[in-house]
């Protein structure tokens, strides 16, 4: 067993980055709904994924394995190639993270490395079987699956509260939105913790220090879970606003069918190896949720935006990990302007970010989109909810609609 090098402790600190870019990218998945709704304060939301997180990093490696064994073909692999790697999940992470944009940090990380080993050793590198299988199916599953299934509760779940104290039902739901929170983050740390656990064990493969197919480390496990519980714990404020109040506006029954449906799916792919994206999973809930919803819309122009986000990262990704690996292999000054080119784009994204900085203190105060033309169409053609004319409105209708009871006035006869 070799020592570990300097190059691969860099990879792995690299690694560790994006593991925190990874918390505070995706804590808008368990906690948005729950801030919007006002079911918990911003700051105590974020620390309690957090610490969820880090549990949830302790429940299963199946979606590690996956990553260290199964991707990409771990023989002739070098340890430059998974420090590409990182650098175009890192910098797309940090992108996407700028526009408010929910995109996937796995696939993010999946499309770096798979352009960093394409221009390593070729397309034989890949695994094609096992990136169909494992990582673009349920890419395209996993939101259909849990939008559907977040519909289905949240018009069930009003059906059942329909008779009940409104007020008390309120605070019911959002004791279980709080619940249900929980679990998503729960969720997120066995799904999202795993993938950073998978490439440090690959790291270490690559460098002699363990052997093909080993479980990751003790030390692995530890260090993921808490890299991924402080970037949680920072807060990813930006993509929490598009999640809580751009996609739709959640009522706390809504928040709660979408929490369950998506820790239902994600906790089912994490034992099964599915090395799935929890942000896809956890988007498409909340829109389902905001169709299920009598009288509820979707605001699709923030949902179109999100979607290209969805399509362009695997290929944005591989393509910056394809072009930090071009650079790696002419040697030790190319890894170094690999290095600096990372702290240089992330220093100037931070910059842009404090034009309009958003933060635990206006994180609901955006603004609604204006509706566009869909919209707006099923605005118009859904009745509004029971008990929204008041008196006054009724008064202004008896007055300019006639009754149709009423008989129709007669020309008077001479």
């Amino acid at each position: 067993m070799e020592h570990i090098t300097l190059l691969l402790g860099i990879v792995i600190v690299t690694a560790l980055v994006f593991d925190f870019t990874n918390g505070f990218h995706d804590t808008a998945n368990a906690m948005a709904t729950t801030i919007s709704t006002g079911a918990l304060k911003p700051k105590t939301a974020v620390a309690m994924s957090a610490v969820l997180n880090l549990v949830g990093a302790f429940l299963s490696v199946e979606v590690a394995k996956t990553i260290s064994g199964g991707l990409i073909n771990e023989s002739g692999i070098r340890t430059e190639v998974i420090f590409a790697a990182l650098v175009g999940a890192i910098l797309w992470n940090l992108l996407t993270w700028l526009l408010g944009l929910p995109s996937s940090s796995s696939h993010a990380l999946f499309g770096g490395l798979i352009g960093a080993a394409v221009m390593s050793a070729g397309w034989s590198s890949v695994n094609g079987s096992t990136v169909v299988t494992k990582v673009l199916l349920p890419a395209v599953a996993a939101p259909i699956v849990a939008g559907l299934a977040a519909m289905l509760a949240t018009r069930l779940t009003y059906r059942i509260s329909g008779r009940t104290d409104q007020r008390a039902t309120a605070k019911g739901y959002r004791a279980g939105q709080i619940a249900s929170a929980g679990l998503v983050s729960l969720a997120h740390g066995t799904n999202d913790a795993q993938k950073t656990m998978g490439i440090i064990t690959l790291a270490l493969v690559t460098g002699g220090v363990i052997a093909p197919g080993s479980n990751p480390p003790t030390w692995v496990i530890v260090s993921a879970g808490t890299a991924i519980a402080l970037g949680t714990y920072l807060g990813g404020w930006r993509i929490i606003r598009t999640m809580g109040k751009g996609l739709t506006d959640l009522a706390p029954q809504q928040g709660f069918a979408a929490q369950t449906s998506a820790a239902t799916a994600i906790l089912a792919s994490s034992h099964i190896g599915f090395s799935l994206s929890t942000t896809q999973v956890c988007s498409g809930a909340v829109m389902g949720s905001g169709l299920g919803r009598k009288g509820g819309v979707v605001r699709w122009s923030t949902a179109t935006r999100m979607f290209v986000a969805w399509g362009l990262t695997l290929p944005a990704a591989g393509l910056a990990g394809a072009a930090a690996e071009f650079l790696t292999k002419q040697g030790t000054w190319g890894i170094v302007l690999t290095g600096a080119l990372l702290v240089a784009g992330a220093g100037v994204i931070r910059t842009l970010s404090r034009r309009q900085p958003v933060t635990v203190d206006n994180v609901n105060d955006a603004a609604a989109e204006p509706a566009g033309i869909v919209t707006t169409a099923m605005a118009a053609v859904t009745p509004p909810p029971a008990g929204l004319v008041t008196g006054d409105l009724s008064g202004d209708l008896k007055t300019t609609i006639p009754s149709p009871d009423a008989e129709p006035t007669r020309p008077a006869t001479v």
